[in-house]
């Protein structure tokens, strides 16, 4: 079957041929529908080789909707054709985090050597996919595969974050979205759909401006040294109740940092290198910085949810499984609008 690797430090994803894998007890085989690609992928590509902590080559590939093909021996809770999104972030499946979904914050995942699908698991850019357990996956059911993929990264992520500060984001208060890519542009559509708080989105490019304002921003404006400054022109010195800055380096995080209330959530969901001082004076008082990690499968559920009722949709652009190389370098450019959704066994448009 077809995949996209990355095969060595520093070399750039390739597609190759290699064996489809059979499913072994407990296991489930998926025909691969649709594969998001994500920025954290340059990360686990970057990663100089003493910090690579899986073997190579890597099918890429985090977000995953795909149909049940084969059942390894034992697996009785799915069954041949149905449509079902990966749940990524992997644990063990028996600590206390996992024991109520919350396998992003899994306490042995580091011991065990577990890692997510495409971030050190055989991922979802390929023609197949081997998933471990069936607990991994979530009914897809009436959903379009290409909307749906997004939502296990782009729209998890963003909802696990924004559900932390509802409590603040009361009628008049204000909400900042640095960076409206990928997961950003989605963040303002929950926003909207959970929060009466005004909306404000920053961004270096115009072109994802325009899309934070077309998705539902009530402003959006250049993400530079003066960005803080017009945010307290626009809330008369008040500042946002709530911060998530989804591109997470430093320049960003300094100015989440700078547009904190008093009593503020400053959320770095982006994984740039950004850290933000934490300390007395350092930000106004009592705001809390935190620094999430993907959500639960219960999210992922509530999440699908919201896209069956029309509260969000993601922006997409479709890729062949040959063409998964220029996704990746239209990604690294800035050049994709909201997500790019590879389809390895289907017709891209």
């Amino acid at each position: 079957m077809k995949a996209l690797q990355y095969r060595s430090v520093g070399a750039a994803p390739e597609v190759v041929e290699i064996p489809r894998p059979s499913p072994g007890p407990g296991q489930i085989l998926l025909r691969v529908l649709a594969a998001g690609v994500c920025h954290s992928d340059f990360v686990v590509m970057g990663m100089p080789a003493d910090q690579v902590g899986f073997p190579l080559p890597l099918t890429l590939g985090h977000e995953g909707v795909g149909e049940v093909a084969e059942l390894g021996a034992g697996v009785g809770t799915v069954r041949v054709g149905d449509k079902v999104a990966v749940y990524g972030p992997w644990g063990c499946g028996v600590c206390a985090k996992c024991a109520v979904g919350a396998e992003n914050y899994c306490l042995r995942a580091h011991e065990l050597g577990i890692f997510p699908p495409g971030l050190g698991a055989p991922g979802a850019i390929a023609e197949y996919m081997l998933v471990d357990d069936a607990r991994h996956l979530v009914p897809v059911d009436d959903l379009d595969p290409v909307q749906a993929v997004p939502l296990t990264d782009a729209g998890l992520t963003p909802y696990h974050a924004i559900k932390h500060s509802l409590p603040k984001l009361v009628p008049g208060s204000t909400a900042i979205v640095i960076g409206a890519g990928g997961l950003g542009h989605v963040a303002i559509q929950l926003l909207r759909q959970l929060s009466p708080a005004r909306v404000i989105a920053l961004d270096v490019s115009a072109e994802k401006r325009a899309l934070a304002k077309e998705v539902g921003a009530h402003e959006a404006i250049e993400s530079d040294d003066k960005a803080a400054a017009k945010i307290r022109e626009l809330t008369s010195g008040r500042m946002a109740e709530a911060v998530f800055d989804f591109v997470g380096a430093p320049p960003t995080v300094a100015i989440a940092g700078a547009c904190a209330a008093v009593e503020a959530d400053v959320t770095l969901v982006g994984i740039g290198g950004g850290t933000l001082p934490v300390g007395f004076g350092a930000l106004p008082y009592e705001v809390s910085v935190t620094a999430p990690y993907w959500g639960s499968r219960a999210e992922l559920i509530e999440v699908f949810d919201l896209a069956r009722s029309g509260a969000v949709s993601v922006h997409t652009e479709t890729y062949s499984l040959d063409d998964a190389p220029q996704a990746y370098k239209r990604l690294h450019d800035g050049a994709v609008r909201g997500r790019a959704v590879i389809l390895p066994n289907g017709q891209a448009g």
